[in-house]
């Protein structure tokens, strides 16, 4: 793809996570590196571009619609990657994905929609593969901890690891983006309960779920308990994504984490009292809010006071967060590991911003292993992401079990 006119194309970039990443690209990308922008309106891709600082004023626009396959395709055939901030990805993202799978383009996104990552690999893995292109989705908060941290346990084990739970502590805000993508998957599974199946299959993402085996997985909603080190434990509510995108990785490389690896997620609440005290109202609070998300009149009331898309978490509260990964494993011979993965900002929005802008920069300029299709982190990127992740300032590293 040497030939291409451009080495790096940020779709989405006049919304909100859209805008901070072109800034951080503006600051972190080498120089000579080749980066347009584009959306569907020239005029607010003017007014992005403006807005970031003097050596970005060059970067070149590309005016392309969701709607429109034609100028996808043409665009896709401009980028040696596409970087895509679109969401719902389930409602804007497949016709981008399916141009890029054409054109032999790499593409990264941040999605964390099940059903949207199960209709790509349905129609657009073959192609893909075909053509040379690496389609590789939850490329931020979800689900890169989660996929990478797995991965540096079976690097480091040696054998197959036979349980692998990781405990999440964050402090962050909520965007409309976020939302919206929930509502949008919320709706489509209380339409069809074949969706609302394949939603809750733990092997939902296996590229052949029939071949999984029958091991039993860890409940993406457990009640309250005690944890690792006396932590009070309660449902992630990211684990009913995270946890299929690890598995997938480990089908892909034919389950060579363990093919009867039992994966589990949780959030951390603290000890004691105080700690199983939160632990309670969380998951209380989940699941009220996802039953209400889930009814159209509670959802409109929620609609009022909630963040709409292309609004997100003000500045200092994206500089205050940070999130905490660590990973407890135990190999067959029972043999117990330790990972952890931090880093500094907002989960979701500053430091997803740093994962999805090196994806990006790792797919366009690194030696990386020899696959294409529909792929995960771990899978497309691997110790080559993790390594960039280390020098952009987070940490990926294996600890006393």
């Amino acid at each position: 793809m040497t030939d291409r006119e451009h080495d790096i194309v940020l779709h989405g970039a006049t919304g909100f996570v859209g805008a901070l990443l072109a800034a951080y690209l503006v600051e972190h990308a080498p120089v000579g590196l080749r980066i347009a922008l584009s959306g569907r309106s020239r005029e607010k891709l003017e007014r992005t571009r403006a807005a970031l600082p003097a050596n970005a004023h060059g970067w070149p626009l590309v005016v392309a619609d969701a709607a429109d396959a034609g100028a996808l395709a043409r665009l896709a055939a401009t980028a040696r990657v596409v970087v895509s901030t679109v969401g719902p990805y389930a409602k804007y993202g497949l016709p981008l994905v399916e141009a890029c799978s054409r054109a032999g383009t790499h593409y990264a996104d941040l999605t964390g929609e099940v059903l949207f990552v199960r209709e790509v690999i349905d129609r657009c893995d073959a192609l893909a593969r075909a053509n040379g292109a690496r389609i590789v989705h939850a490329c931020g908060y979800d689900s890169i901890p989660s996929d990478l941290g797995t991965l540096l346990l079976h690097l480091h084990a040696g054998e197959d690891l036979a349980r692998v739970q990781l405990v999440a502590t964050v402090r962050g805000g909520i965007s409309g983006g976020t939302l919206d993508s929930m509502r949008e998957q919320l709706e489509a599974v209380g339409r069809d309960p074949a969706l609302r199946r394949l939603a809750a299959n733990p092997h939902a993402l296996s590229p052949d779920p029939a071949a999984e085996p029958a091991q039993d997985q860890p409940s993406d909603t457990p009640l309250p308990a005690p944890g690792p080190g006396g932590m009070w434990t309660a449902p992630f509510v990211m684990a009913p994504f995270n946890t299929r995108i690890v598995r997938r990785s480990n089908a892909l490389t034919g389950w060579s984490y363990g093919r009867a690896l039992r994966y589990g997620e949780v959030m951390g609440c603290g000890k004691g009292p105080v700690g199983a005290a939160m632990a309670g109202g969380i998951t209380v609070g989940l699941a009220a809010f996802v039953a209400a998300m889930s009814l159209p009149p509670a959802r409109a009331l929620l609609d009022r006071v909630l963040p709409a898309p292309g609004h997100g978490p003000s500045e200092q509260t994206r500089e205050q967060g940070w999130f905490r990964s660590v990973l407890y494993g135990i190999t067959t011979s029972g043999r117990r590991l330790r990972a952890e993965v931090s880093g500094r900002g907002d989960p979701g929005y500053a430091a997803t911003v740093v994962m999805l802008a090196q994806s990006g920069l790792c797919l366009a300029q690194d030696d990386l292993p020899e696959r294409a299709g529909s792929l995960t982190p771990a899978t497309a990127m691997g110790m080559a992401l993790i390594e960039r992740l280390r020098s952009a300032g987070q940490s990926y590293a294996l600890t006393t079990a």
